[in-house]
């Protein structure tokens, strides 16, 4: 019994972050709220499967830690890009699942290799990367507040903008004054409470439970055999990069939570599992797979560190993406109630990242350039749109998506001040010019560490 409760407290910790991403890419290509939890349920299903990899194992692939593995947000931003650019909407799907399929497999021969070049991905990028992920999210998570659809009169109305307020306080609360269980499960719940409060509004609907079937099993390749585009494989891969770069400091983390440090064969092992399980994803509907970074705190917390535990959560989110009941739940959800939610979950991930990048040193004028340049570039698509209007329409694919574009540049500028000749590790922040002093450069500005 112990081991159940416990797998299902390690799916209730992930489960809202499982099914945000179908929500998000679901809503983007226009599907009906049935259509909606299929997809969800798809997810739900190979992020399951994904986790037996993981923690069970076959053969060279699996890392055999206690980890979680669903779909990443780390690709959301990227697939609404290709979703945009897309001019038939019944094909972007298609694309998406084509491109993940192509990533996945490249990543799967990759990871041996991936396992040695750790040191290309110190904490300023990985840090910047988690930060641009959860900064590129935000928008989705308003634009649900203002309600489902943007074309009618009542969008952004007040009532609805109150319902995501009033779910944001809910979670707020139950993280501030609960604790356990039930403080891991906070969002989850706000998720109810809010819903429950939007009935008498008549904002919520119950068609898509009503019209689920008890059982069911995700047909593969149900909305289209796959399309194989170069720039949304191009594009996904570099969230695949960006998604093994997670998963490899993710286990070194969880290593060294269960006094089982991750070398270079368990990062490499553990890199197959993600990447196969990406690659098998699309045939049944869902995306690509990562492991769950919040899973790993509740490990902590609990101290239960038995693989076998985090396979028996992945079990129930098999059963649960087998029974369209369960997935179509979470459509009843009004979206302005998902959109306080996400306010906290997408946030959450920036502020990861932000923690990360404390651990970066910032301390030196080489860090601090790169995240700068990093954040600017992949800020671009969020506050500038039409920056690259005059791009072509594959090119916009990957340049639309800031996460793709804000790791590139990580990457390439971590090489140039930190890698490639003499390295000045004692650079440190010069501080801002003092009052009264002139820009003429007589007066030289103090150092100023930071703490």
């Amino acid at each position: 019994m112990k081991m159940l409760t416990s797998g299902l407290q390690h799916v209730a910790a992930m489960y809202a972050g499982v099914v945000a991403p179908p929500l998000i890419v679901g809503a983007a290509v226009g599907l009906s709220g049935t259509e909606l939890t299929f997809l969800t349920g798809a997810s739900l299903f190979t992020a399951g499967l994904a986790t037996f990899l993981q923690t069970l194992g076959v053969w060279k692939i699996g890392a055999r830690l206690p980890f979680v593995n669903g779909v990443t947000f780390a690709g959301v931003a990227p697939m609404l890009a290709i979703i945009d650019t897309t001019d038939d909407k019944a094909d972007a799907l298609p694309v998406i699942f084509g491109a993940i399929i192509v990533a996945g497999l490249l990543g799967f021969l990759a990871a041996p290799w991936f396992s040695r070049l750790v040191r290309f991905f110190p904490p300023v990028v990985t840090g910047t990367v988690i930060t641009l992920i959860g900064i590129s999210l935000l928008p989705v998570a308003f634009g649900w507040a203002q309600g489902p659809n943007p074309q009618a009169a009542d969008y952004g109305s007040t009532t609805f903008l109150c319902l995501a307020g009033i779910t944001l306080v809910v979670v707020l609360l139950l993280r501030r004054f609960t604790r356990g269980f039930l403080k891991q499960i906070a969002v989850l719940v706000g998720l109810v409470i809010g819903t429950v409060i939007a009935i008498p509004f008549g904002v919520t609907d119950f068609s898509p439970v009503t019209e689920a079937d008890i059982v069911g099993f995700p047909t593969p390749f149900h909305f289209g055999g796959p399309q194989f585009a170069l720039a949304a494989i191009i594009s996904m891969c570099v969230v695949m990069l960006v998604s093994m770069t997670e998963s490899t400091a993710d286990m070194l983390a969880l290593g060294e939570i269960v006094d089982r440090p991750a070398d270079e064969k368990t990062i490499a092992a553990g890199l197959r599992a993600d990447t196969l399980g990406s690659a098998i994803s699309p045939f049944f509907n869902g995306f690509m797979c990562s492991a769950f970074a919040q899973n790993i705190g509740l490990v902590a917390m609990t101290r239960i560190r038995s693989r076998f535990v985090v396979a028996c959560g992945g079990g129930f989110l098999v059963l649960m993406g087998l029974s369209p009941v369960a997935a179509s739940l979470i459509s009843v959800v009004p979206r302005p109630v998902l959109g306080g939610a996400g306010v906290v979950l997408f946030g959450s991930v920036a502020a990861s990242g932000i923690q990360t990048l404390v651990k970066a040193g910032l301390e030196k004028d080489n860090n601090v350039l790169i995240v700068a340049v990093s954040l600017a570039v992949g800020i671009i698509p969020i506050t500038a749109p039409e920056f690259y209007h005059a791009f072509p329409e594959t090119a916009k694919i990957i340049l639309d998506s800031g996460i793709s574009t804000g790791c590139v540049a990580a990457v390439l500028l971590n090489v140039v001040f930190n890698h490639l000749g003499r390295r000045r590790d004692d650079d440190e922040v010069t501080a801002p010019m003092e009052p009264g002093e002139d820009i003429s450069g007589s007066h030289t500005a103090k150092a100023a560490h930071v703490h």
